[in-house]
């Protein structure tokens, strides 16, 4: 993509409306707001709270920026496992990377403190390469981050983000849930289009062909080991998920990315992710990242009006993760 800021709306502002509904809602959704530290806002949605779906897909809509719907669906395309998310972004490239990617690595040696931080505060903080490629900037004055994880970071850790995010600490809402909370299991559920859209640009696909996108996948239940509910969040997706991607450009480029899509194409499909986990002995970044992507894929090429398709459902893997 050019090197020009292209102007969009303000992901921040957008998913600051729905962070004030959860506030205003708090008690119903089952989460506590409260201020640290630094002054920052903080919003527990599943670690000592219980949390609920609803808070879980409001969360979901947050990290997109408050330009993508999650939905709840009966029909996930999961026999035994029917309730899921249906996700539909109006503009993918920035909901999806500019927003609910967690890109921004947290850390500090002090506290031990590390995370992976997602929402539209990203797109303040600019610190991630990718913003050059998107052309997008928000300069929002107030800054919404999600976490996933069972607690919030340090005061010391927050000033830092508030002060990348170019915002006083004040004006910084961290939102956290979880992997295996109700919020948590559904936020990560809504990451089906997200994950599709990273991998295009890791296909380096022209972001810039990309018009609009939905997806589907399973809501894994809520298990309260870790490991276990990364296993069933990521199955849900690699296994059981299922995009359309809207775009532009020549069909030759469509099928070549509807080829490549989905998750069976990687050398590590075909068990639980908790098994490859295990195999690789805890280090994440030892797996075939091209894993990470839905299971069935439909590309459309809006100029010419033919659609590719690609890729396999697994429910006996969901069924076996899920059980």
């Amino acid at each position: 993509m050019n090197d020009k800021v292209t102007a969009h709306p303000s992901v921040n502002e957008y998913a600051g409306r729905i962070v004030e509904g959860i506030i205003r809602d708090a008690d119903a959704l089952r989460v506590t707001v409260s201020i640290g530290d630094a002054g920052e806002r903080i919003i527990d949605m599943g670690s000592k709270v219980p949390g609920c779906l609803e808070a879980g897909r409001r969360l979901g809509e947050i990290c997109m920026g408050g330009i993508g719907s999650v939905q709840f669906t009966s029909s996930s395309g999961m026999d035994r496992w029917p309730l899921g998310v249906l996700v539909n972004a109006t503009n993918p490239v920035i909901s999806c990377l500019g927003s609910q990617y967690a890109g921004w690595t947290i850390q500090e040696e002090a506290s031990g403190f590390f995370a992976l931080g997602s929402g539209p505060a990203r797109a303040l903080s600019q610190v991630e390469d990718l913003y050059k490629e998107l052309a997008y900037t928000d300069s929002h004055h107030k800054g919404y981050l999600v976490i996933e994880g069972d607690a919030p970071p340090p005061a010391s850790v927050a000033q830092e983000i508030a002060k990348a995010c170019g915002i006083l600490p004040a004006d910084l809402t961290i939102l956290f849930a979880p992997t295996g909370s109700l919020a948590g299991t559904v936020q990560i559920a809504a990451r089906v289009l997200e994950v599709s859209l990273h991998k295009a640009h890791e296909l380096h696909f022209p972001l810039e062909n990309i018009v609009d996108g939905y997806g589907v996948a399973p809501i894994a239940p809520p298990i309260p080991d870790f490991v276990q509910a990364m296993g069933r969040t990521n199955d849900a997706i690699i296994f059981g998920g299922r995009i359309q991607l809207f775009v532009r450009g020549a069909d030759d480029e469509a099928k070549k990315l509807a080829d490549a899509l989905p998750s069976s194409t990687s050398s590590a499909y075909g068990k639980p992710f908790a098994e490859i986990f295990a195999e690789v002995k805890g280090d994440f970044y030892k797996i075939d990242p091209m894993l990470f992507s839905p299971a069935l894929v439909t590309v459309s090429n809006l100029d010419t009006g033919k659609s590719f398709q690609a890729g396999k459902a697994a429910p006996e893997i969901v069924d076996a993760s899920f059980a």
